[in-house]
């Protein structure tokens, strides 16, 4: 690994959306209110790990994300029999993938000074299998060369020692940090990787702008609107 630069890519929200759920809550519910549960679903999934982070306790994150899909569901006034709720997660493993995921992937694939791997608060299973499960993810799985899931140090994402875990992983030392890149299109997980010391690529595909203001001073240290063109932004800063 040494001398090499780390692309590791955040998974939900970054290679593959997470709203893509909604389509298969329309089997269930109209339109509108299935997009609301899908929304709220992925909101109670992220404060779900926060919470448990804040109170040191951890649950994996396939429990995370049925849970906070049944607590979505309860909101609306809406409740799913067993079997329905098994077959959204088995859904939730099989996400469809941005558009640009291939090119990036090409890309990086032709750099040998790149090594991408996969950096997820998922579990090491739900990983694997929406890698396998995804037509654009599965084509590229030998450009990705590790998987690294939370659930070794059990502490999500943007706590320290889950940053810290992948910093080992991928064989750097403290004084290397700045040889990983992080890609995510989730802010948290930018301002996470940036307090301990890594590069951060932001992928901005709505095109809003950067306003995360939790800790002003760690900003990403390039924002993209596409992936196609984080290589470009990580050779611009050799």
């Amino acid at each position: 690994m040494s001398g090499k630069t780390v692309i590791a890519f955040d998974v939900y929200g970054t290679l593959l959306s997470t709203e893509s759920i909604s389509s298969k809550l329309e089997a269930y519910f109209e339109r509108t209110k299935a997009q609301s549960i899908s929304a709220l679903w992925r909101r109670y999934q992220l404060e779900y790990t926060w919470r448990l982070n804040c109170m040191e306790r951890y649950e994996n994150f396939s429990i995370v994300t049925k849970n906070s899909l049944q607590h979505a569901l309860a909101d609306h006034g809406e409740q799913l029999s067993d079997g329905d709720i098994a077959d959204l997660m088995e859904a939730y493993d099989s996400l469809s993938a941005f558009p640009d995921v291939t090119p990036a992937l090409n890309r990086i694939g032709n750099d040998p000074n790149l090594h991408a791997v996969i950096f997820s608060n998922g579990t090491q299973e739900m990983i694997s299998n929406s890698v396998r499960r995804s037509k654009e993810l599965s084509q590229h799985a030998s450009k990705l060369h590790d998987f690294v899931s939370v659930e070794d140090v059990q502490r999500f994402k943007p706590a320290r020692a889950s940053y810290a875990s992948l910093a080992e992983k991928v064989g750097k030392r403290p004084s290397q940090m700045n040889e990983i890149w992080l890609v995510s299109g989730n802010p948290f997980d930018i301002t996470g990787a940036r307090s301990m010391g890594m590069n951060a690529i932001w992928v901005d595909r709505a095109g809003k702008g950067w306003h995360d203001a939790a800790a002003p001073q760690l900003k990403p240290t390039a924002i993209v609107h596409s992936l196609e063109h984080i290589v470009d932004e990580i050779q611009n800063r050799k």
